[in-house]
């Protein structure tokens, strides 16, 4: 089994496409479909309040510091509150839930992509072209170039049990396909179903979960440190969008020229040909 999967993971086609799928997770993460609602997010699946996890309505809560007074002295700003352990934890297994849950959503249809492509692969070439338009079209719509694409189809319901309704509430994210996750997650899918096999596809999709799921569990886990980088991302939205957009645009020209299929044959080429030096 073990050799199986590495004999996947290896694979040349995969060695290539693993770095986009996890860059196309983490460009979805920063998109302003998603990132803004991560306090939102952190707090319903916690179960702790916003002043708990360092989040005010101004922002996150700042440490204390010491500022001039009225008279020339010092005066020291509210400190945050310290979490406990137990809130850590709580914030831990809720992200990781969270996250588990809209991963076995993606992965499931990466799976089916891919058998799709196994089932179709006499005529994976001629779809491959298509899906590369269709690509090349949210690309445009993702950079904010095609407009009229950006409707939103999720569920709004969510469970109401705290912690361990996370992974139900990850579910339920992972169906809604928000419109900025949507255009990422049909790049992936279409490179899924490039592989021709549900097992590369699923690892494949795997592969963006790991993009777009990391950073949740690292800013539940420190989001007073992070703020900073947030904030910029706030403030530079047009710009990620821009860059994740072109890159959907590149994926999709790959696909339809061919380039893609090429790349993927000398990848291969080049890991068979591969040897360790002792």
């Amino acid at each position: 089994m073990t050799t199986l999967v590495g004999s996947v993971v290896t694979d040349g086609s995969l060695l290539l496409a693993i770095p986009v799928a996890m860059l196309a997770g983490l460009v979805s993460f920063l998109s302003p479909c998603v990132l803004p609602l991560v306090p939102g997010y952190l707090s319903y699946i916690t179960g702790l309040t916003g002043a708990e996890l360092g989040i005010t309505a101004a922002g996150p809560t700042p440490a204390t510091t010491a500022g001039p007074g009225a008279a020339g002295g010092s005066v020291a700003v509210a400190e945050a509150p310290t979490r406990t352990a137990a809130q850590s934890s709580k914030v831990l297994v809720g992200t990781v839930g969270f996250v588990a849950g809209f991963s076995a959503v993606f992965v499931a249809y990466g799976a089916l992509f891919g058998a799709i492509g196994g089932w179709l692969l006499e005529y994976q070439e001629p779809i491959q072209r298509v899906l590369g338009v269709l690509v090349i079209a949210m690309g445009l719509s993702f950079a904010g170039w095609l407009p009229g694409l950006n409707r939103e189809y999720r569920l709004h319901r969510a469970p109401t049990i705290g912690v361990w309704g996370a992974p139900a509430l990850g579910v339920l994210f992972g169906l809604g396909w928000t419109p900025c996750i949507g255009p990422t997650l049909a790049a992936v899918q279409t490179l899924a179903f490039t592989e021709g096999s549900a097992v590369r596809g699923a690892v494949l999709s795997l592969a963006y979960c790991v993009g777009l799921g990391v950073p949740f569990v690292l800013i539940g886990l420190a989001f007073r440190r992070l703020a900073g980088a947030l904030g910029w991302v706030r403030a530079h939205y047009a710009l990620v969008m821009r860059i994740g957009g072109v890159m959907l645009i590149a994926i999709g020209v790959a696909l339809v020229t061919g380039v893609w299929a090429d790349l993927t044959i000398w990848a291969r080429t080049w890991v068979s040909g591969y040897e360790v030096p002792l």
